[in-house]
């Protein structure tokens, strides 16, 4: 039986999807009038960065993705560059929510419009592109991969998630806190 490769990011993809639905519950309250708490938006921007595109990530662009390419996917016109063309899009909403969080945080008037458009414009992303990933892309690489390549994908993961110690732990808590805020 060929080691499964994908089974620790579609979990990963859980936990970035439970705080995809407190980004998507805290606009609507933004929205609505009813919710002015700065500081979620930048713990978001943080989890996101460090948790969804340095942990994460580092997994998926760093290993999968070159596994990929090494087994004959191609680079270019091909679900590895939707992918990161995605990545990249969902980099931009972040920044903008971080600099609209700053300052809005710092009594700028005018924040709030500029936060609910990407905040939404990244929930939209995030929720096809890990719709994609778990239902097409990581499928076709379980199907692919030859069973040679798995053992050093597994080793390059464990590699990747000790550059960040406790990261996961930290990220879990942060998520079950604003989980428990919001009921």
């Amino acid at each position: 039986m060929k080691a499964n490769i994908t089974q620790i990011m579609v979990e990963e993809h859980k936990l970035i999807l439970r705080m995809i639905t407190l980004v998507e519950q805290n606009t609507a309250r933004l929205e609505e009038g009813t919710f002015r708490n700065w500081q979620f938006y930048l713990d978001a921007v943080d989890f996101i960065r460090n948790y969804a595109d340095r942990f994460h990530h580092a997994k998926e662009e760093d290993v999968l993705f070159v596994a990929l390419i090494k087994n004959g996917m191609p680079e270019k016109q091909s679900p590895i560059e939707a992918m990161h063309m995605e990545h990249d899009e969902g980099r931009s909403h972040v920044r903008a929510i971080e600099e609209a969080a700053q300052k809005a945080n710092a009594g700028e008037t005018g924040q709030a419009v500029i936060i609910v458009e990407h905040a939404k414009g990244y929930a939209k992303l995030l929720r096809g592109h890990i719709e994609k990933e778990d239902d097409i892309l990581y499928p076709l690489a379980e199907r692919i991969l030859p069973e040679e390549v798995r053992v050093g994908m597994l080793s390059a993961y464990t590699t990747a998630e000790q550059q960040s110690p406790g990261l996961e732990k930290k990220n879990r808590k942060l998520v079950e806190g604003y989980e428990q805020q919001a009921v």
